[in-house]
């Protein structure tokens, strides 16, 4: 398995259950996947963005780490992009040495 870090950037008008329900799917999805976390899981908040999405100046964001397999990367993606809570995401593998 390797090392994962997700970004995700919620609208900022999003229910608190709303932001609970879709953490919780993605967590879901990377434990069926036999995926597991490295750290814990940081929420930064709400913060403004350095420019606007959709006419949002702000957003709620999300940082995780995490090792994964490539089918775990690939799920993640696909939900994430059929979300419409998620403005924008990234999930980048990270180098261990």
């Amino acid at each position: 398995m390797r090392n994962y870090e997700l970004m995700y950037i919620l609208k900022p008008d999003t229910p608190e259950e709303t932001i609970t329900e879709i953490k919780e799917r993605l967590q879901t999805i990377i434990a069926n996947f036999g995926g597991e976390f490295t750290e814990e899981v940081a929420g930064w908040g709400k913060k403004r963005m350095a420019y606007s999405i959709d006419d949002y100046q702000e957003g709620i964001y999300v940082l995780w780490h995490f090792k994964g397999v490539a089918e775990t990367v690939s799920e993640l993606d696909r939900v994430i992009k059929i979300s419409d809570k998620i403005l924008r995401h990234i999930i980048v593998r990270m180098d261990v040495n």
